[in-house]
């Protein structure tokens, strides 16, 4: 025992002595100027158990793939001493595990989920700086800034998504007199399995090719692992495949099948079928000649030979192509949004302010979403603010910050403001014509000078955002009524681009096939959802006065409800559906066309409709309310003025 700890002992100095110096410097400097003392006792801002489960939600596909590699990692590591926590992309700890002593230990350091890990808030660590850093990073002991961690010793490595975004932080923490040095080695490998699942989730029904020099690694983590859609498109590539082809994610993008393996998606999948061996070599453009298996729908090409894929692709796999770029990802087809999206992408990247108008509900915050994800900015965060749903009273705070002391209730230590949080990255405000008119003016401030001055604080503080606005109020009109400051309005429509609602988009069907496929994964379901065709007529004649929001929740219920043909009908739809009044006038208006009215008033023709219906379903409200399309409500209130008619 006294042996094995000599040794990690000495491990441990041997690491010292070569951690890589000026990265741990370059984080206290960052540490000292977020205004923190290494004596200071740490504010983990612990997030309320509602405000936690609202940030699971939002990462609940990196919860779902990483969770269970947790698992496994704690296997590997029992009784060291140490416990795995999982971040998002801030450095918020969803979810940690590990041994039950040391967690004890661990709560007085807040490693649990709710607590905050960035470097702005606990100094240098290694999570906030494999964040900061984007590299794994082990933070050793006396390393830490803050004199309350440096009983620890951690190792970090960041997840990336599908697309090299940075979606979270994978740690490993132990008693820094505990440490060895494999810890690193098995964060890292288990990054990779999250990433890979990650990869193959997101890619599945594309075609996806796996390949390494040595065929034993196949099927391995070791592995590269590309996507393209079924023409060749590149999609994206594992880490793995970046280093074999000697090419980052970037460079890869400007590339197809063919460029990269010299054959088209047909000759490949052809060159599949003819191959009895469990893998193909193939050539790669660098002059590397690796084994390779062909995938589509997580099997091999040759389980499903008999199909014909080499001529066209596999029935269930999806032809629409899937593009890296997460504007094209918007374009389903409709010649509007892809007006937008070719403005949009003249701009990005320019320091060109954007204002999106719109209908609620029409997208405005995705589309936000995907100019960040396509500008030079998508390795910073991303924040959005809801100018509407914030008290006004709290609004100034939450966008400006405050130092401690400002006002009653404020936190210890004051707080960092929504504008610092996106710094180095992108700040969307949703709604912005709802903004308190004086608020207008500190905000036309910060967008031209640059700065940011906190309540309660005598300093000003450079800042560096892009800025997307949304609204779907008119503010020419507002202006008018001294509603919202005409300058602040010039300063932030340099692009005005309008989002058509729902009902006015010629790819409804296609947006409802890409919902029905997210809805599928996110449910798990197991099944391929699809549309009864008379659902389908019902849906492109309706109003969608809640646009995305309405059919993604009205899908949502639908999904639950379908029976294992997975088959949407219009039993399966909410009954409140069929009582909006624009459905009303849908049936009243197919009554018309089809049969002359025997009265001129509405009533009567939707009275008469009703009466014909419970006639040839012999009474029966359920199966006529399901022939016509209306909730049973509907046929019970009408049901006295169809009695009066047959009197």
């Amino acid at each position: 025992m006294q042996d094995d700890i000599r040794e990690t002992a000495a491990t441990c100095d041997e690491r010292e002595r070569n951690w890589p110096i000026p990265a741990i410097r370059k984080a206290h400097e960052r540490s000292v100027t977020f205004g923190l003392n290494a004596t200071t006792r740490p504010d983990y801002d612990v997030l309320t158990e509602g405000e936690l489960l609202l940030k699971l939600e939002q990462n609940r596909v990196l919860c779902a793939h990483a969770t269970p590699v947790m698992e496994t990692l704690r296997e590997q590591i029992v009784n060291t001493q140490s416990m795995i926590v999982l971040t998002d992309a801030q450095g918020l700890i969803l979810h940690s595990t590990g041994d039950d002593d040391f967690l004890a230990r661990a709560e007085k350091v807040a490693l649990r989920a709710g607590a905050n890990w960035a470097e702005e808030r606990q100094g240098t660590n290694a999570i906030g700086t494999a964040i900061a850093e984007r590299s794994p990073t082990v933070v050793h002991g006396d390393q830490h800034y803050l004199a309350a961690n440096r009983f620890l010793t951690c190792s970090s490595v960041p997840i990336l998504d599908p697309y090299g975004d940075l979606i979270g932080v994978l740690d490993v923490t132990g008693d820094h007199r505990s440490y060895h040095r494999h810890t690193m080695a098995l964060a890292r490998m288990s990054v990779q399995m999250i990433e890979n699942h990650l990869f193959s989730s997101t890619f599945r029904g594309m075609l996806q090719i796996a390949f390494h020099s040595r065929p034993e690694f196949l099927g391995t983590l070791m592995e590269g692992i590309m996507a393209f859609t079924c023409d060749g498109r590149f999609l994206s590539a594992n880490r793995s495949a970046q280093f074999q082809f000697g090419l980052p994610l970037s460079a890869l993008r400007a590339h197809t099948l063919s460029s990269l393996f010299g054959m088209t998606s047909a000759q490949l999948i052809d060159r599949s079928h003819a191959s009895r061996a469990p893998h193909i070599a193939l050539d790669l453009n660098n002059g590397a000649v690796v084994c390779a298996r062909v995938r589509l729908n997580r099997a091999p090409f040759a389980d499903v030979a008999s199909r014909s894929v080499a001529s066209k692709p596999a029935p269930h796999a999806s032809t629409t192509p899937v593009p890296s770029s997460r504007l094209a990802s918007l374009d389903t087809g409709d010649a509007k949004v892809a007006a937008v999206i070719g403005k949009v992408r003249k701009v990005i990247g320019k320091d060109i302010p954007i204002l999106i108008t719109g209908e609620t509900g029409t997208g405005k915050e995705l589309l936000a979403q995907a100019i960040h994800g396509d500008s030079p900015r998508r390795a910073g965060p991303f924040v959005a603010v809801n100018c509407a749903s914030i008290p006004e009273n709290l609004i100034e705070s939450e966008l400006f910050g405050y130092e401690e002391g400002a006002f009653t209730g404020a936190r210890r230590k004051g707080a960092a403001g929504k504008l610092l949080q996106a710094h180095g990255g992108t700040l969307f405000l949703d709604e912005i014509g709802d903004m308190p008119y004086p608020l207008q003016v500190r905000l036309l401030r910060v967008l031209q000078e640059r700065v940011v001055d906190p309540l309660g604080s005598n300093k000003s503080i450079p800042v560096d955002v892009a800025i997307i606005c949304a609204t779907h109020r008119n503010l020419r009109e507002m202006i008018e009524q001294n509603r919202f400051r005409e300058d602040l309005y010039y300063r932030l429509n340099g692009l005005v681009v309008k989002l058509p609602p729902l009902r006015e988009r010629t790819d409804l069907a296609a947006v409802i096939t890409k919902m029905l496929r997210a809805v599928s994964d996110d449910e798990a379901c197991g099944m391929r959802l699809s549309i009864d065709d008379d659902v389908m007529a019902l849906f492109e004649r309706y109003a969608w006065p809640g646009n995305f929001r309405q059919l993604c929740n009205l899908l949502r219920t639908a999904a639950a409800m379908v029976d294992d043909d997975g088959c949407i009908h219009r039993e399966h739809l909410p009954e409140d559906f069929f009582d909006e009044p624009r459905m009303h006038a849908q049936i009243t208006s197919e009554a018309c066309a089809s049969s002359p009215p025997a009265s001129g008033r509405l009533q009567e023709i939707t009275a008469s409709v009703i009466a014909a219906a419970l006639a040839r379903h012999r009474g029966n409200v359920s199966a006529a309310a399901r022939a016509l399309g209306v909730s049973r409500n509907t046929i019970y209130r009408k049901l006295p003025a169809c009695s009066s008619m047959e009197q």
